[in-house]
């Protein structure tokens, strides 16, 4: 497995059959980079984890290539130009699709403030390794190598991320929806999240946009 970071909540995984990916958003760019994709999966509606252009882009470029999110998400697809595309997940959901195992978790987006809407929101632990909660703090309650951790959003403080690694306990951590923090504000996140995995026995793993990490 090979860990790719790409701006903010997105992230590609290489495994022997192909590419994985996740959450291709608005600070995302084009994913030029991107070989045999076999799947995607978009854990929520909220346009920095999809727009209507990446999700045309991907169908175009890889069109027998899935894409899996919650029932909220396929409504707001279905409702823009990329159409009626996104095959529902939920909770307890399970998929085997290009050489990946996928296992959904969650339902319900973290709380931004009590007199917004929650939206539905799906975590995905990929092979049974790596782990993605979208924007969540809901972990899988199972063993996990490798957790992407959200360090920052309307809807998080960083104490929050540091207990949401020490309750999962990963063995190593990596950072994800970092987009709307400066470069000092990122390292300071990292820091938190670093001594956080370390208290559990786990390590922090450093990646910026373009970097990879193979566990």
């Amino acid at each position: 497995m090979k860990i790719t970071k790409h701006e903010h909540a997105c992230l590609s995984i290489e495994g022997d059959g192909g590419t994985l990916v996740i959450d291709p958003g608005s600070f995302s760019g084009r994913l030029v980079d991107l070989e045999d994709v076999r799947a995607v999966v978009i854990t929520h509606e909220h346009p920095d984890h999809w727009t209507p252009e990446h999700v045309a882009d991907l169908r175009a470029r890889f069109p027998h290539a899935p894409l899996y999110g919650p029932a909220g998400l396929a409504a707001a697809v279905a409702g823009s130009d990329a159409g009626d595309v996104i095959e529902v997940v939920a909770p307890g959901d399970e998929r085997e699709v290009g050489g990946f195992r996928l296992e959904f978790f969650g339902g319900v987006h973290a709380e931004i403030h009590r007199t917004m809407p929650r939206v539905d929101n799906v975590g995905v632990l990929v092979d049974g390794r790596l782990y993605h909660p979208g924007d969540s703090l809901e972990g899988p309650a199972v063993p996990v190598e490798v957790l992407a951790t959200p360090v920052s959003g309307p809807w998080l403080k960083v104490g929050e991320a540091m207990d949401f690694v020490m309750a999962v306990a990963p063995q190593h951590a990596i950072a994800i929806h970092d987009a709307l923090l400066s470069e000092a504000g990122l390292r300071l996140s990292e820091g938190r999240v670093a001594a956080a995995v370390e208290s559990v026995g786990g390590s922090y793993v450093q990646l910026r946009a373009g970097d990879a990490f193979t566990p």
